[in-house]
């Protein structure tokens, strides 16, 4: 027994101690482009920490004007003067977007509108993940109404400013977690049967098909869309779940940083000639697989159609 312990003890300390090289191996992908975009206007949900904060942060250094949608505005005020002193760009704005409240992300997209001729890049990047059951203002599960249906609407909204501000993009964040996830119309919400891992799954499954969708009906506007998986990322995304959050302390070393976590993310919202690939899902700055309920363009069109239905929008 004492061998065993030890020689497990061992295996441990020489992971630790190698943990930097493995950490460099699995980092993934890295934006490469050159393109600097002064004059650019981009909003990025949940940009007020983690991966979010990070793409916001290359951004503005890249010379966009920013804005940081989040719902917490302290956090978001705290992140845009560390990013304004670090990138000497000014332009980096707090505006208050809370997902789970429809009426937030309309009152948001009202505002922007009426401060802002364009728009060029919009990064749906907030999400929750390993959320007890519990359901949005409106009534949505909350994985769902955050991650998808909030998500959806404020793309809906501001959409007709992306299209006079082409060539514009949107890029969704999702996870390889929508392999797990399968799209469960007869209980959305969650109310016959819950697991909130399979919850997150489901929702980051919604993101695959709506960005298939949306770029679907997006082709000739001068508008793209294209979808994420950022990695396993050291975040704040994992801290509604006591477990996730002992696992990522305890495997650290071995997950990637927010800024590696934010590459794919500006790949798709700054590389040049990636038009021909909307709506298509990338990791580690390239295209890469999705599973077949991910490509399924009856459940795209279906789920399309529900999520108009729930937030009571018509979108042709």
């Amino acid at each position: 027994m004492l061998v065993i312990l030890g020689l497990f003890t061992s295996f441990l300390s020489i992971l630790y101690l190698t943990a930097p090289s493995i950490r460099k191996f699995f980092a993934g992908g890295v934006c490469t482009t050159n393109v600097q975009i002064p004059g650019k206007v981009v909003v990025i949900t949940g940009a007020n920490t983690g991966i979010g904060k990070e793409t916001a942060r290359e951004l503005a250094r890249r010379g966009a004007r920013v804005y940081i949608a989040c719902r917490d505005v302290l956090k978001g005020e705290s992140a845009a003067s560390e990013i304004r002193a670090d990138t000497k760009n000014s332009q980096v704005l707090v505006r208050k977007l809370d997902l789970s409240d429809t009426k937030s992300i309309r009152a948001f997209a009202e505002g922007f509108l009426a401060e802002e001729k364009k728009l060029h890049i919009l990064i749906n990047n907030a999400g929750v993940m390993m959320y007890p059951y519990s359901k949005t203002t409106d009534g949505f599960e909350t994985h769902l109404g955050v991650n998808h249906l909030g998500h959806f609407l404020l793309t809906y909204l501001l959409l007709g400013r992306l299209k006079e501000s082409a060539p514009a993009r949107v890029v969704n964040l999702s996870s390889v977690a929508h392999l797990g996830g399968k799209i469960r119309f007869h209980d959305l919400q969650g109310e016959k049967r819950y697991c909130s891992g399979f919850a997150y799954c489901h929702s980051k499954l919604a993101n695959v098909l709506f960005t298939r969708e949306l770029a679907k009906r997006l082709q000739g506007t001068g508008v793209t869309a294209y979808v994420v998986h950022p990695g396993i990322v050291m975040s704040e995304i994992v801290r509604h779940s006591f477990l996730l959050c002992l696992l990522w302390r305890l495997f650290s070393p071995f997950f990637k940083s927010t800024r590696q976590g934010a590459q794919t993310s500006l790949h798709c919202a700054l590389a040049e000639g990636l038009e021909p690939l909307s709506g298509k899902y990338f990791s580690d700055c390239k295209r890469t697989w999705v599973s077949p309920r991910a490509r399924n363009k009856k459940t795209a069109e279906r789920l399309w159609n529900v999520s108009c239905e729930l937030l009571g929008i018509q979108w042709e």
